[in-house]
């Protein structure tokens, strides 16, 4: 039995075969191994438990005039823009990547994507309704978001951490190329270049790793 043809078949067989297994698993099989960081400052109370960073409170309009506030978000995963609809330079292009999550995603009831404008003097309702509408936005999914200046430029700087929002005063106009992925405990799990496909193309994967994270949560 030991010398069988059938086991001088079978051992060098499993052992052609277990590295391919393993990359059909890695590949093509749900993502038990990746695991994403939590980004930002983590606090340290007297009693030596952490808190990591979290998006803060917000309240804004969105595309159809409705009021959002990170409410809306909870236990969802959401990814955030900075940009203004007026802009020719990097907005479009981020824009139609970011147009690749909402359709890799459109039937994932657990993900939204805002974007907030950095030109709400502008960027009325009625115009980023036209804004939206252009970019094919599923207003289910997509968020684009106006109100008071002072608050976004806040909410940009203190909660979503984007290093162009830096200066000394709300006067300050900036706009980001960044995408910024939030998961559904509102911690910041990465920051991708929205500007190139292959950055969306690891997002899009990211996005992937939080929505098993949060299936699994719930079971």
């Amino acid at each position: 039995m030991a010398n069988s043809p059938f086991r001088r078949i079978l051992i060098p067989l499993a052992i052609l075969l277990f590295p391919v297994l393993f990359w059909l698993v890695l590949t093509r099989g749900t993502n038990h191994f990746k695991t994403l960081p939590v980004l930002g400052p983590v606090e340290v109370n007297a009693q030596g438990d952490s808190s990591f960073h979290t998006i803060g409170s917000f309240s804004l309009l969105n595309q159809d005039g409705k009021r959002i506030t990170e409410k809306e978000l909870d236990g969802k995963i959401f990814v955030a823009s900075f940009f203004f609809a007026s802009c020719k330079t990097i907005c479009p292009k981020m824009n139609e990547q970011f147009k690749r999550v909402q359709n890799k995603f459109n039937e994932a009831g657990h993900l939204k994507m805002l974007s907030f404008t950095v030109d709400p003097e502008h960027d009325s309702v009625s115009v980023l309704h036209e804004y939206a509408q252009k970019m094919s936005a599923d207003s289910s999914i997509w968020w684009f978001l106006t109100g008071n200046k002072d608050s976004i430029y806040a909410l940009a700087r203190g909660s979503f951490l984007v290093p162009a929002a830096a200066g000394e005063s709300v006067d300050d106009f900036f706009h980001s190329q960044n995408l910024i992925l939030i998961d559904q405990d509102k911690h910041i799990r990465g920051i991708y270049d929205g500007t190139e496909s292959n950055e969306v193309d690891t997002l899009i994967d990211d996005i992937k790793v939080l929505l098993y994270e949060t299936v699994q949560a719930k079971k």
